[in-house]
């Protein structure tokens, strides 16, 4: 068996197969647009390009609204204070339509990164863990509010993209280590959307908990989803929530790392999640027991991430535990303190 790709190289999968779909969605458009202009007949250039461009984002938008759709099927029940109004309803769809687009079409193909150091800074460094289906652009936007909070952070692409979720272990193994030489640390904060929370929970499984000081997580099925079924590889039958054949059963692999999990693991999780998540459903699957749980509502999935108060809170997490850590002086100290008190 291969082991994990180096961090800095990876196949990219992700990065290419976007690339490949905005050169397949450019050239959808452009047989729109001759068969507008040339089969239809329809004169105004500007009317024909504009209706050929419109279609694209139009395709993905029913799809995003078809996920919503399925969601709300096998929702959970939803609290009386989070109930959108019309209003509220729209800015939630629009929101996740944003983030899609945008992740899709420039961070996911484009804005892939590895390492981004704060000289100087006080606060643990950051492991930020993607996605089913995304790589490290999926963190974009949040790379640059870690940066302006003065906090290093590192992130990486966890391939194969259909493999198990136990395979992506290593690759997190690997990316903890290098991020403690490289910011002299001994303990860290992991962050991780979606599947990688689950991926977090399995590399602690494997590799224990000694170097993570907390992990946060942003609309982690934790005890699955049923849209995983509408999903391609072994990693979505993983994350399933099998709603008509076993009522509220999640898989095996999920009650097996559940069982071999202590009430110690879940102390270290900060479970954030939305009670309107369109692919974690039911939402409050994210509900982490003996975790802090922290449910937000009317926010999508994919804009779980790149929302403002999100960030906040998640940046408010990781200031909060640098203090907590100064405090209490039995904490492990970083190998930079180490070092300046043996001088």
């Amino acid at each position: 068996m291969l082991g994990p790709l180096p961090l800095q190289t990876g196949f990219r999968m992700i990065a290419w197969l976007t690339r490949l779909l905005l050169i397949l969605q450019a050239a959808i458009a452009t047989a729109l647009y001759l068969l507008f202009t040339r089969t239809l007949g329809i004169q105004n250039v500007l009317l024909a390009a504009a209706m050929a461009i419109a279609a694209v984002p139009a395709v993905r938008i029913l799809i995003i609204a078809n996920n919503f759709m399925l969601a709300h099927r096998f929702r959970s029940p939803l609290p009386e204070h989070c109930k959108l109004d019309w209003r509220g309803r729209l800015a939630l769809f629009l929101g996740e339509v944003r983030a899609s687009l945008t992740a899709s079409s420039w961070h996911l193909p484009f804005k892939r990164f590895h390492k981004r150091p704060i000289a100087g800074t006080r606060e643990l460094p950051v492991l930020l863990v993607h996605g089913y289906g995304c790589n490290s652009g999926y963190w974009a936007p949040f790379s640059v509010a870690l940066s302006r909070a003065g906090i290093t952070h590192h992130a990486l692409d966890m391939e194969p993209v259909f493999g198990s979720i136990d395979g992506y272990a290593a690759h997190i193994h690997a990316a903890v280590e290098e991020l403690c030489r490289d910011s002299g640390q001994e303990r860290i904060v992991i962050v991780a959307h979606s599947m990688g929370g689950l991926a977090v929970r399995a590399y602690l499984r494997a590799h224990g908990s000694t170097r993570v000081a907390k992990v946060i997580t942003l609309g982690t099925p934790h005890r699955g989803t049923a849209l995983a079924r509408l999903g391609a590889g072994i990693n979505s039958q993983e994350m399933l929530w099998a709603v008509r054949e076993q009522e509220g059963l999640c898989s095996k692999w999920l009650r097996e790392l559940a069982a071999s999990e202590t009430e110690q693991t879940y102390r270290l999780f900060v479970s954030i999640y939305s009670h309107h998540d369109n692919i974690v459903s039911p939402q409050t699957s994210s509900h982490l027991p003996g975790a802090r749980n922290i449910a937000l509502h009317g926010i999508g999935h994919v804009a779980l991430a790149p929302t403002p108060r999100v960030m906040e809170l998640v940046i408010g997490e990781i200031k909060t535990l640098a203090a907590d850590e100064q405090r209490d002086p039995s904490r492990p100290g970083t190998l930079r303190d180490k070092v300046h008190a043996a001088g």
